[in-house]
């Protein structure tokens, strides 16, 4: 009896797991069309008593890039995270560079945090451009010399699985993160682009069909261990 009690311990433990990995995947895909999305890995490890532990981990390799042509719109080539601040003053981190022009004219993200320091464009300018290295400069009219009115920082981090995800695509830094590093002399921006997520809805629709067929086996093992379980112990009483 002991050794069927141990069966279904472990068939518990290693369904939930299976069914943590699950909901990491569909997760995964569900934010497929999310810019600058990063997806979660979640690692089985089968220990030598047989129970699975997992490790969920956030796969931060770039996403492949697509033009949007809106000149708002700031893609990240390559490592680190823009800083938004928030109306009251909290920054985070995100990679989704689908800004806009909010309230006064400055460059904010779709629910109104500032890009940044805070970048005021002119709203009667003719133009305004983001080069590679984030500096930003307005065009009063067509054919004049460019004005810089601020820059787009970048950060990185040693450790950016350390980060918390938070609302609306960012990320909060924390001490595991390790301190935020100002990148310098980079050409990472390029707008009027966003970066996709980083999913491939094959790849996540293949692991999806091999799991549910690993975790129908584990159930089965489940209810045939609990079937012997149930008829031990009514031997006994009998």
């Amino acid at each position: 009896m002991y050794n069927l009690q141990g069966i279904i311990s472990k068939g518990t433990n290693n369904a939930l797991i299976q069914f943590e990995r699950f909901g990491q995947i569909a997760n995964n895909l569900s934010n497929v069309n999310t810019t600058g999305y990063k997806k979660v890995t979640f690692e089985q490890i089968l220990k030598e008593d047989g129970y699975l532990t997992g490790a969920v981990r956030t796969d931060h390799s770039q996403g492949s890039i697509r033009i949007t042509s809106n000149p708002y719109d700031v893609a990240i080539d390559g490592p680190g995270f823009i800083p938004v601040v928030s109306p009251s003053g909290e920054v985070q981190y995100t990679r989704d560079g689908a800004f806009k022009q909010g309230k006064n004219g400055y460059l904010t993200t779709s629910d109104g945090w500032l890009v940044g320091e805070g970048i005021q464009i002119p709203t009667n300018c003719f133009k305004f451009e983001i080069k590679p290295n984030g500096d930003v400069f307005a065009y009063a009219e067509k054919g004049d010399k460019p004005e810089k009115i601020g820059n787009i920082p970048l950060v990185r981090f040693d450790n950016p699985d350390g980060m918390e995800s938070a609302d609306m695509n960012r990320l909060v830094a924390t001490a595991d993160a390790g301190e935020g590093r100002l990148i310098k002399n980079h050409d990472c921006f390029k707008q009027n682009n966003l970066e996709r997520a980083n999913v491939s809805i094959y790849q996540s629709a293949t692991d999806l069909l091999r799991l549910n067929a690993s975790m129908l086996a584990s159930m089965q093992m489940l209810k045939l261990a609990d079937t012997m379980y149930n008829k031990s112990i009514n031997i006994r009483e009998g």
